[in-house]
C-alpha cells in the first residue's frame, strides 16, 4: 500500500512540473501544447485511480472532478468563442481543474485569476511579457487582448492545487 501512496506523489509531483512546463511554454511563445494538457489528464487518470486503490478518494468524487472539470471547459469555451481567452488555456484550465476537484475548484480559480490579474496589471504598466509586447498606443487595444499569455496564471493556480493535495 505505500508503494501506491508514493505513486499518488508522484503524480502530484508530475502534475506540478506539468503546469510549469505549460506556464514557461505560454510565456515564451503564448502557445500551450496539446501534448502538456493530454499529460496533465493522464496524470490525474493514475492519481484518482491510486487514490481509489488506498481508499483516500472515492469514485463518486472523481465523477464530481470530471464534471466540474466539464462546466469549467464550458465556461472557458466560452470565453474562447468570446474572444478573450486562447485555445491552450481553454484545455489547461479545465485538465488542472480535474486536480483542484469540487473541494479545491474555487480556490483554484480564485488563485488563477489573481495571478492572472498581476500578469494583465504588469502588461499594462509596459512589462515586457513573454512573447508579448506591449502596446505602445492606448488605442491599439487588438495588439495588448493578443500578446498575454495565461498559462503562468494557470500555472501559479494548479501549483496551489498541487501544494494543497500534497499536504492533505
Amino acid at each position: 500500500m505505500a508503494m501506491i501512496g508514493y505513486l499518488q506523489t508522484a503524480c502530484l509531483v508530475a502534475f506540478a512540473v506539468l503546469v510549469i512546463g505549460a506556464g514557461w511554454q505560454d510565456l515564451r511563445t503564448t502557445r500551450i501544447p496539446n501534448g502538456i494538457s493530454l499529460a496533465t489528464v493522464a496524470t490525474f487518470t493514475v492519481w484518482a485511480a491510486a487514490g481509489i486503490a488506498v481508499g483516500r478518494m472515492a469514485s463518486l468524487t472523481v465523477a464530481i472532478s470530471m464534471a466540474c472539470s466539464l462546466v469549467v471547459f464550458a465556461i472557458a469555451a466560452a470565453g474562447f468563442g468570446a474572444g478573450v481567452i486562447g485555445g491552450g488555456d481553454v484545455k489547461l484550465l479545465s485538465a488542472a481543474s480535474l486536480f483542484a476537484g469540487p473541494s479545491h475548484l474555487v480556490d483554484f480559480l480564485l488563485v488563477t485569476a489573481i495571478a492572472g490579474g498581476v500578469l494583465g496589471l504588469a502588461f499594462l504598466a509596459g512589462v515586457p511579457i513573454g512573447g508579448a509586447v506591449p502596446a505602445t498606443d492606448a488605442t491599439d487595444r487588438r495588439q495588448r487582448r493578443s500578446g498575454l499569455p495565461y498559462g503562468p496564471a494557470i500555472a501559479a493556480g494548479g501549483l496551489w492545487v498541487a501544494a494543497t493535495l500534497y499536504a492533505w
